[in-house]
């Protein structure tokens, strides 16, 4: 006898399998981490980003509903079973920028500033780069990236090579900005290497990208799983870098360890991925599993050590977001 959509047995049925993944969710919250944890407080649920910046012992971290804050550690931090490190303190908040996210950051020392990937999440009719004083929190530059009478764009990672100009991914239409030091738009990077020619794997495109200190970048297509070496000295030639050992499919954010590794968050929570030549090929060598519900978006390195920010926090009225230590 089929089963009426508002009959009890059918609300019964609705009920039983919502549970499972919400009995799921609190399991993995009440289970003891395997490794160490940054809990903080914070206003928001959903924080995309998190670099580490070593000179000012914080992360610093960007909010998927617009705005940078930190998180500051102690210098006599010890960490210790369910410790909470500190509150998330607000430190941009910027208000023509409303209804945009912030993505993508990086931490530019030399020049004492935060790169923010500024973009329209549902509409893609807008994308920027914005640069901030790290102590001022002063907005240095604002470039508009696209808009919209362009082409649907949707920016979402950023990196910096040694001069200073800025690199930015385009998840939607598959390009790379590039932005000069000061602000000033230079160009577009584009490849066919970039579109893979299943539409379903284009549906997330470029994602995460760091600069090589050898002089190239690392990008990485989030759908399809590729992995791409640009060399900026060479007319920005694009090589499909060969990865054996796993799938980079759903790759996120990156970060170098050193100039032979890369982590790549995004789930299954975060990879590790090793080259002996100069990124012309590599290995996925190791995996992390960690909060797979929360979602890993960003790596970064502190003190040596891998932390994978997690998209989702978990609570109310105050959210509990994690930066976890990843292992590999």
């Amino acid at each position: 006898m089929p089963i009426g959509f508002c009959s009890p047995r059918f609300l019964v049925f609705v009920f039983l399998i919502s549970a499972i993944p919400i009995a799921y969710i609190i399991s993995e919250e009440r289970a003891v981490p395997t490794t160490h944890v940054f809990h903080y407080h914070s206003a928001g649920f959903f924080r995309e980003c998190a670099k580490w910046d070593d000179q000012g012992r914080r992360f610093l971290v960007s909010f998927l509903e617009g705005g940078v804050g930190e998180i500051r550690v102690p210098d006599d931090y010890a960490p210790g079973p369910g410790d909470v490190v500190s509150k998330e303190v607000t430190l941009v908040k910027d208000f023509d920028l409303a209804g945009n996210s912030s993505l993508g950051i990086a931490v530019d020392r030399l020049r004492n500033r935060l790169l923010v990937v500024v973009a329209d999440l549902l509409g893609n009719r807008y994308s920027g780069l914005a640069a901030y004083d790290l102590s001022s929190w002063k907005r240095l530059f604002l470039t508009r990236l696209s808009g919209p009478s362009d082409e649907k764009s949707f920016a979402d990672d950023v990196a910096i090579d040694a001069g200073g100009n800025a690199y930015v991914t385009d998840a939607k239409a598959s390009k790379i900005w590039k932005v000069g030091a000061d602000g000033e738009f230079l160009s577009i990077i584009r490849n066919p290497l970039f579109t893979p020619k299943q539409w379903y794997k284009t549906l997330v495109a470029l994602n995460g990208i760091v600069y090589h200190p050898d002089g190239y970048l690392i990008v990485i297509h989030t759908f399809s799983g590729n992995l791409f070496k640009i060399d900026l000295a060479k007319g920005y030639e694009v090589k499909l870098i060969e990865v054996v050992g796993g799938s980079l499919v759903f790759g996120d954010g990156l970060d170098l360890i050193s100039p032979t590794k890369l982590v790549v968050a995004g789930n299954p929570s975060g990879r590790l991925v090793e080259s002996s030549d100069g990124w012309e090929t590599a290995s996925v060598v190791a995996k992390f599993k960690g909060p797979i519900h929360r979602l890993s978006t960003a790596a970064t390195v502190k003190d040596g050590k891998v932390y994978l920010n997690h998209l989702v926090g978990m609570g109310y009225p105050k959210k509990t977001h994690a930066l976890v230590e990843a292992v590999f």
